[in-house]
């Protein structure tokens, strides 16, 4: 059934098309249905419910068009401009983000998420000092976000500090037993502290919860390679998976923006040189795509 607003704009210019032949002998004082309070808070609420499905089908730009339409029905729920900024920082609108969350949190500054936000755009935007400080920050209120410390770990890799950022990656992911992502990053870690058999055992407990997924292949086939004989032949067949998976792991640039340190690096380029590895890296290097550097970090 339409909304009584909707309903009412349609008598209305069925009345001006009927009245349209009469002699004006009379002014007509026209009729326009005023939506009330509650109905306007209504459909912004349905209006955002859109917007976050959107978000989470992959389609930021038209997410962040409804949450824009959102906040002017609801200017003051801060929970509209959250999910405005979200849409806008995966949107990669900066910028426009920067703006949403100072809204949000004049509107709601104890809301951790908020405060999670701001530090998830600082890391973005290169300022993993400031984005350390606002994570923690949040971390006061919500002490319990896997996802926050997973981003202070990126932050802390990004200014050296490896033993904090390998504490925050072991606190995401005992918070969350299959978060992958901060398994991985451990890995990552340990692997440039020398720890190489730790950083191996942490890939395979990656690869047991996310099989397919290239960064881990090519990290552990880097990582036994080195080591000869049957993990040779391992190593082959999992960068050869990996890159077939997603080229853009050819590049060194991407492997960086991944937050793969220059141990790694080094070990992965070595392994790309094999010769029986010349037909993967060939097709890699002819489908990365380097407009890709800019997505998020691991």
């Amino acid at each position: 059934m339409a909304p009584r607003w909707l309903r009412a704009l349609s008598l209305l210019a069925l009345g001006a098309g009927l009245l349209a032949g009469l002699p004006p002998a009379r002014a007509l004082v026209p009729y326009v249905y005023v939506p009330e309070r509650r109905e306007l808070e209504g459909a912004g609420l349905g209006i955002a419910q859109a917007a976050a499905r959107l978000l989470q089908l992959g389609q930021a730009e038209d997410a962040a068009r409804l949450a824009a339409l959102t906040v002017q029905l609801l200017p003051a729920d801060p929970r509209g401009w959250v999910l405005l900024a979200e849409a806008q920082l995966r949107s990669r609108q900066l910028k426009e983000a920067a703006v949403s969350l100072a809204r949000a949190k004049e509107l709601d500054p104890t809301n951790a998420g908020i405060w999670f936000a701001e530090g998830s755009l600082a890391l973005r935007d290169g300022r993993p000092e400031e984005a350390v400080g606002l994570l923690q920050q949040g971390l006061q209120r919500d002490p319990r976000n896997a996802s926050a410390y997973f981003d202070l770990g990126n932050a802390h890799i990004l200014q050296g500090q490896s033993g904090e950022a390998l504490k925050a990656f072991e606190r995401a992911a005992r918070l969350r037993r299959d978060f992958w992502e901060a398994i991985n990053n451990q890995a990552l870690v340990l692997y440039e502290q020398g720890d190489v058999g730790r950083a191996i055992e942490h890939w395979r407990r990656v690869l047991e919860i996310k099989p397919d997924a290239a960064e881990p292949n090519l990290a552990l086939a880097a990582a036994l390679f080195p080591r000869g004989g049957a993990n040779r032949e391992e190593a082959l067949q999992r960068a050869g998976k990996a890159l077939n998976s997603d080229p853009n792991y050819v590049l060194e640039s991407y492997q960086k923006e991944q937050l793969w340190g220059p141990k790694l690096r080094s070990s992965t380029q070595l392994l790309l040189l094999q010769p029986e590895l010349k037909a993967e890296v060939d097709r890699a290097q002819a489908n990365a795509n380097p407009g890709d550097l800019d997505q998020d970090n691991s």
